[in-house]
């Protein structure tokens, strides 16, 4: 792993645990789907960008 690829991955993973407190708390469904947008595309690219697929 690169630190790239590790920096997308806690971010995404960051983003996923403020989906589920936003969710608790209750907040609007579009900064939900707002983040959840975004932490899907951070784990993705972290994911895509690990260097175990060469």
């Amino acid at each position: 792993m690169n630190g790239t690829s590790t920096l997308l991955i806690v971010v995404g993973l960051f983003l996923v645990g403020g989906i589920y407190s936003f969710t608790k708390q209750k907040m609007p469904k579009g900064l939900i789907v707002l983040l959840s947008i975004g932490a899907a595309m951070c784990l993705t690219a972290g994911v895509v960008r690990l260097e175990v697929w060469n």
